[in-house]
């Protein structure tokens, strides 16, 4: 793959770095790496031996991002993997505790900039949707292999679609016929499955599906929930864990691991500042989830469904080394 420019704007990452607090000599963890928007803020904060884990599944994005961070030397280690693998990756970097982790979820800019991926339904395309194109199953194996039951419940759960059923039915029906095996295939579909009157308004009738084939494809919700766990028993006491979510679902699984690690009822209102019980590891540091601000949605309208949630690591007697491994 030739490298190209990439216009990229990493989202509320003023926010990011005020919360993360970067410092000389500290380490930081971005399970996201992307296309090192954040990191390189976090580099340059914290020179001029602060370090840097940037974790993605995506070669691309790795090859970009190592590209627009080279300045920094070996103070920048990058992997290849899967943040469901955060204390595997960390162990593999010499990395035994680390002040900082960084969650950039969702669809990265590069994947919905490059049609040939299969992420946007802007574009026609084959329909692949692999964060990691190097293994998996793609978004079509998914619509031409899943039973229609399958593809309803996924449609529903991951994508929130009101539609789901129409959807699948329509799906079901076409492959019968042909395998559905492009992006623009898809859109078709789903704009014959979905009422006039619900496409004439709100956002593109294929974007819910896409989202939910793109979780589906890449196993997003269970590598969050497996990773969220292991950033926690990575921080060093003070340190801070910030995850940006960009719909209601990983929203959600942050929350409720956040809570769970703070000792808190899930299903209790949030009242800071609080206690904390006897089983808490991390303070909740956001009340409730902290959204962008309007120029900064402006400038990027990616950022403008934005939630970022944060906490920091409390002291323990279990758990009192430093940052440095």
């Amino acid at each position: 793959m030739v490298l190209t420019a990439v216009r990229h704007h990493p989202v509320m990452v003023e926010r990011v770095v005020e919360l993360l607090r970067p410092r000389s000599g500290a380490v930081y963890l971005d399970a996201t790496l992307g296309l090192g928007g954040h990191a390189e803020r976090l580099l340059e904060a914290s020179g001029p031996d602060g370090r840097l884990v940037g974790v993605d599944r995506d070669p691309a994005a790795l090859a970009l991002a190592r590209e627009r961070l080279a300045w920094a030397g070996e103070r920048l280690v990058t992997v290849a993997a899967s943040f469901a693998d955060l204390a595997a990756v960390a162990a593999r970097a010499g990395v035994e505790r680390v002040d900082g982790v960084l969650y950039d979820l969702g669809v990265s800019s590069l994947q919905l900039d490059e049609p040939a991926r299969g992420f946007s339904y802007r574009a026609d395309a084959p329909l692949d949707m692999r964060m990691d194109p190097t293994g998996g199953i793609t978004a079509a194996e998914v619509l031409n292999t899943y039973p229609r039951a399958e593809l309803a419940r996924i449609l529903r759960e991951y994508g929130e679609d009101r539609h789901a059923g129409r959807i699948a039915r329509f799906i079901d029906e076409a492959r019968r016929r042909r395998p559905v095996q492009t992006t623009t295939q898809l859109v078709d579909l789903i704009k014959a499955a979905v009422p006039a009157a619900a496409r004439r308004t709100g956002p593109h009738p294929a974007r819910r599906a896409f989202q939910a084939l793109r979780i589906e494809v890449n196993r997003e919700l269970e590598a969050l929930s497996a990773s969220l766990p292991q950033a926690v028993d990575l921080l060093a006491p003070g340190g801070r864990l910030v995850a940006l979510s960009y719909h209601s679902l990983e929203d959600r699984i942050v929350k409720r691991a956040l809570n769970a690690a703070a000792g808190r009822d899930d299903q209790a209102p949030a009242r800071l500042p609080v206690a904390a019980p006897a089983a808490a590891r991390v303070a909740i540091l956001t009340r409730r989830p902290e959204t962008p601000t309007a120029a900064e949605v402006a400038a990027n309208p990616r950022a403008e469904s934005a939630k970022l949630r944060a906490a920091e690591k409390l002291p323990t007697s279990t758990d009192t080394t430093g940052g440095q491994p």
